[in-house]
């Protein structure tokens, strides 16, 4: 990865000599230098077989050694099957995992928390356990025996750490749930090795064990001072202690079915059959764990839950690398998680989230995109409906009623003059990358205050922050302050390469990314103004399609893209626009997205704009539209070829042209004219009632089912699942 990164060659060597020697070099190790090829080319390679085919897996293994704390004495050279376990020759697994739902008091409740005392003492008990183990078990190998002996490697981890969060009310790919996750895994670590000290003094070290050595690792050099002080005074008795697994068969057979290792929950419930003995089937009803236990035993309502539960496919794959980079540094082998990655995820996005992934001290990543080989796409369909029916490739959006016109809702349609100037917050933004500004929200009070602009002040800013700024001020302009709130809470959810801590009055909180710090900003000083106060009118929200981005089957969407390219800023990126059919048989664009180079700051404007796609009434994408026409750069203008025409015209901005475009395509497909504004009123959908499905996972395609005989086994999590029957097989 450094020397893709750097532009660096690579060799391709083995110990073997090739048959043709003609352009083969041996170097002085021995071995033979067969092809030396760009490490970037080289990268690629590898990453376009795992985006298309979900194999090579990628490890980074230079990384497990650095961070081994037998750097002295072994060198890494594998890992076992589910990848959480780093291995010498002849190395084992001895694993175990703790169920954290069991130390949850008070679930589903406002005073609900996390027993660290008694997860601690269990913590204990476990490395006992696991230590005893090495001594009972059958070594089918004598050097398996004396490997394992000499270091006495084990691997406590948990399980149902998805559940967990749900049950305390945190949401998993927050930054509460974050925190959480490393808490509890810092508590695990510090738990482990006092009890592996412990056993130290009873039964003295593991034999390999070189106090000076062992502490000078870069994992130990981690531990509080006090551990690190009695490991140097009476040693260890385990050369490594942790392990998160996959614990597939463990959370299904022992758990409840509560939510795998790390990760969160992959559905709230699916039903499983299982073959009897005369060879029939028959169903069985299986539910998560916390799912199961707030339905029957704390009467929650399952239909409207809370917006802390999350599943796994309704999270982006930013969103679980930063959980696995959250709790690696306190696990001193490694992690077993699957990041699913949707069928369209750009392979550019795709190659950013390995290359971060190293960036951020990972071990390695196990990414899951759906593919010809192991399976389809995984989604899931539920209570939260996505207002999409199944019976169509193209996936047509029914709506109850028909919303009024939502322009109508504008209290100014466009920025307000105010003559005697008007007041406005300020707050000040610094970003360790050097990035310096001020995000301002102006507002007027008229009976009470009312924002009504949002924008960026100064030249240290990413490039197209100010355009997401332009577009917030029409939601604030709107009587509709849930819309707002909705609009402001995703963004400020947005993941980026630019993720930083940002100081505000109530402490420090972490951001992740710049485009996520302005939106947790604007809604601080909405809230500050009582923006909020009053929500009985929701117009907006009300003509929303989806509030979030629909799923596509595996039969896919239709999907229109065009290139651009602004030399003087160096922009070259592709957008895309997402199409669905409507009852009437007309296609609407509903996701924008870009590929390619470009300021990362406008992946929130497309957040933004697509949330306005969704809208029913197409005049209020056109209005969004309309004001980016005219979005300016400095010296970031450039000439480009009109939408629709051989002519060629200045564009103020890579976002002016983006938009131009975008109105192109709703003109081609006769929604908006070529100024943006809509061609028909409201009024070309026909009322249809909203499709609820239940909140199981559709049957997949993959390889052929043990247990049902269906061709629907996928990977989930580490280990082979069946979407048809629900079995769980092997891991690995």
């Amino acid at each position: 990865m450094m020397d893709a990164k750097a532009g660096n060659s690579f060799e391709l060597t083995h110990k073997a000599e090739p048959m043709d020697t003609t352009n083969a070099v041996q170097r002085k190790d021995g071995l033979w230098i067969y092809e030396v090829i760009e490490a970037k080319v080289l990268l690629d390679l590898i990453l376009k077989s795992t985006y298309n085919h979900a194999e090579p897996g990628v490890l980074f293994i230079d990384k497990m050694n650095a961070e081994n704390n037998l750097h002295y004495c072994e060198i890494i050279e594998a890992t076992n099957p589910c990848a959480e376990q780093p291995l010498p020759s002849y190395g084992c697994c001895c694993l175990g995992s703790i169920k954290l739902t069991s130390f949850v008091v008070n679930p589903f409740s406002d005073n609900a928390y996390f027993d660290y005392t008694a997860f601690e003492a269990v913590v204990g008990e476990g490395i006992i356990m696991l230590d005893n183990v090495l001594e009972e078990t059958y070594w089918p190998l004598e050097k398996q025996k004396a490997e394992a002996m000499a270091k006495r490697r084990v691997g406590l981890g948990y399980t149902g750490l998805g559940d967990m969060l749900i049950m305390i009310g945190v949401r998993y790919d927050s930054h509460e749930g974050l925190a959480v996750a490393e808490e509890v895994t810092q508590a695990m670590r510090d738990a482990a090795y006092r009890s592996s000290v412990e056993i130290a003094k009873e039964k003295g070290v593991f034999p390999l064990f070189d106090a000076k050595e062992y502490l000078k690792s870069k994992f130990v050099k981690r531990l509080p001072k006090d551990i690190q002080d009695a490991i140097k005074e009476h040693g260890i008795r385990n050369s490594h202690l942790l392990s998160i697994a996959p614990t597939g068969t463990i959370s299904l057979a022992f758990g409840g079915n509560c939510s795998n290792g790390i990760e969160p929950a992959f559905s709230w419930g699916y039903t499983r059959k299982k073959r009897m003995e005369d060879g029939s089937h028959q169903d069985y009803e299986v539910l998560d764990y916390a799912y199961h236990l707030y339905r029957d035993s704390y009467d929650g309502d399952v239909d409207n839950l809370p917006d802390y539960w999350v599943t796994a496919l309704e999270m982006s794959a930013e969103a679980h690398l930063n959980m696995v980079t959250t709790v690696a540094p306190f696990i001193d082998t490694a992690i077993s998680k699957t990041v699913n990655i949707p069928v369209d995820y750009p392979f550019d996005e795709f190659k950013h989230l390995y290359m971060k992934a190293w960036e951020m001290g990972a071990k390695g990543l196990s990414t899951f995109r759906p593919n010809s080989v192991t399976g389809s796409v995984l989604s899931v369909t539920g209570s939260n409906s996505s207002g999409l029916s199944n019976d169509d490739p193209d996936r047509k959006v029914e709506l109850k009623e028909l919303p009024k016109p939502v322009m109508d809702s504008l209290r100014w349609q466009k920025r307000p003059d105010t003559m005697g100037g008007n007041p406005a917050w300020c707050d000040m933004v610094e970003h360790p990358l050097g990035y310096k500004f001020a995000v301002f929200v102006g507002y007027v009070e008229n009976g009470r205050k009312h924002p009504f602009e949002v924008w960026i002040n100064g030249a240290e800013q990413p490039r197209g922050l100010g355009a997401l700024a332009k577009t917030l001020s029409m939601d604030m302009r709107s009587n509709d302050s849930a819309w707002l709130k909705t609009k402001l809470d995703s963004i400020a959810k947005a993941k980026g390469d630019d993720a930083f801590t940002m100081a505000l009055p109530e402490g420090d909180m972490f951001m992740p990314s710049i485009v996520a710090a302005v939106a947790k900003l604007v809604k601080r000083r909405c809230e500050s103004l009582g923006a909020f106060d009053n929500s009985d009118e929701t117009p907006v929200l009300d003509a929303l399609m989806s509030k979030k981005e629909p799923k596509t089957t595996t039969d896919g969407t239709m999907s229109w893209t065009v290139d651009i390219l602004n030399p003087v800023t160096s922009d070259d990126f592709v957008m895309g626009l997402k199409e669905l059919t409507l009852p009437d048989g007309t296609s609407r664009p509903y996701s924008v997205w870009l590929s390619g180079e470009y300021s990362h700051a406008l992946d929130g404007l497309c957040k933004s704009l697509s949330y306005d796609m969704r809208i029913i009434d197409p005049a209020w994408i056109g209005g969004k539209l309309q004001q980016l026409l005219n979005y300016c750069e400095p010296q970031g203008d450039f000439m480009a070829k009109v939408p629709g025409s051989d002519k060629q015209k200045n564009y103020p901005s890579s976002v002016a042209y983006l938009a131009a475009l975008m109105i192109h395509r709703y003109a081609m497909l006769g929604i908006l004219d070529v100024d943006g504004y809509p061609v028909e009123t409201m009024g070309i959908m026909q009322s249809q009632k909203v499709n609820e499905t239940l909140h199981n996972p559709p049957v997949q395609a993959g390889g052929e089912c043990d247990e049902c005989g269906s061709l629907t086994v996928i990977k989930k999590d580490g280990c082979d699942f069946c979407t048809s029957c629900g079995s769980v097989g092997s891991c690995g």
